[in-house]
């Protein structure tokens, strides 16, 4: 059983500066559009099906969800958000900002003290229709899939006034995604990961984003697709499916699975095939967004500390 999983290469700095020469010179590439973009507005579609227009790229940025925090920093704007939620974390420059609240409780008076000309949400936030009621721009977006990643990266992008820059540094991390996939340990491809989320039994299945990732890299899941992406699972479930192995968070008692209804006889179990994540790396596997090649790194390392898989 392991508790601490290290990535297999070493640590790298929140957003390489290779990663930050994409973006930017995607946006430079795209001058020409942008500069026409600027002068004629800029036009967005969010997953509520509204449409956006914003007179010039985004300057004063509140973001109400962590994923989106990560995104535009990842595309170099950092320097643009005002307001953060209180889960955001990543990169570690934003712990400075104001908070406005949660991803569902969020505080208006607070993000139009702010005089944000953006702000990002998911489109079931109950803040969207108060900020509108107020003249304040909002954009919904929700990253359910890689494809959805994709297209919020390059929606984001062109919030700020770069387009393509999304788009660039969507192909770093499929690039990244195939990298990973070439450093699973031999005997580890097609085995069956059962992967728990917070909030007790349940995981994420095959038409879950985590469950894409374990796709690329070859690995199979316990967790048919045809349940939800991340549906809650019974004891007796999970002992049935058996798998190769178990991940979990670190804040999840560990020792107690093997006291779940039939899970001590599970080989997973017995075979000590169970990687823990600490919650820093476990927040950035569970959130849709530009690190997803760390996640898949952390998956690969989980595995390497294990060993070969026994028949």
């Amino acid at each position: 059983m392991n508790s601490t999983a290290p990535p297999p290469s070493a640590p790298r700095p929140p957003f390489s500066s290779a990663a930050r020469q994409i973006a930017k010179a995607a946006a430079f590439a795209a001058l020409g559009f942008g500069s026409v973009a600027h002068a004629a507005g800029i036009r967005l579609e969010d997953d509520r099906g509204t449409t956006l227009e914003l007179q010039a790229p985004a300057q004063r940025i509140v973001s109400l969800m962590p994923s989106l925090t990560e995104t535009v920093c990842a595309l170099d704007a950092c320097d643009r958000l005002v307001g953060i939620d209180r889960h955001a974390n990543w990169p570690v420059s934003v712990k400075g900002l104001p908070q406005v609240g949660g991803i569902d409780d969020a505080n208006i008076e607070r993000i139009v003290a702010l005089k944000p000309d953006l702000v990002l949400l998911r489109p079931r936030s109950r803040a969207a229709e108060p900020l509108e009621r107020l003249g304040i721009k909002v954009l919904a977006l929700d990253a359910k899939t890689h494809a959805d990643m994709r297209r919020v990266m390059e929606t984001v992008a062109r919030a700020t006034g770069r387009p393509g820059a999304g788009e660039a540094f969507w192909r770093r991390l499929d690039a990244g995604l195939d990298a990973a996939k070439a450093r699973v340990p031999a005997g580890w491809q097609g085995r069956r990961v059962y992967f728990e989320v917070h909030g007790g039994m349940a995981a994420a299945s095959e038409s879950s984003f985590i469950g894409e990732t374990l796709a690329r890299l070859g690995l199979g899941n316990a967790v048919p697709g045809t349940l939800g992406p991340f549906p809650k699972m019974s004891p007796e479930f999970v002992v049935r499916a058996n798998p190769d192995v178990l991940m979990v968070s670190a804040l999840g008692e560990i020792s107690a699975m093997a006291s779940r209804p039939g899970w001590s006889a599970m080989s997973a179990i017995q075979r000590g095939r169970v990687c823990s994540f600490a919650s820093a790396r476990f927040d950035l596997m569970m959130r849709p967004g530009p690190r997803l090649d760390e996640a898949a790194d952390a998956i690969v390392g989980c595995l390497a500390s294990l060993g070969a898989p026994k028949p």
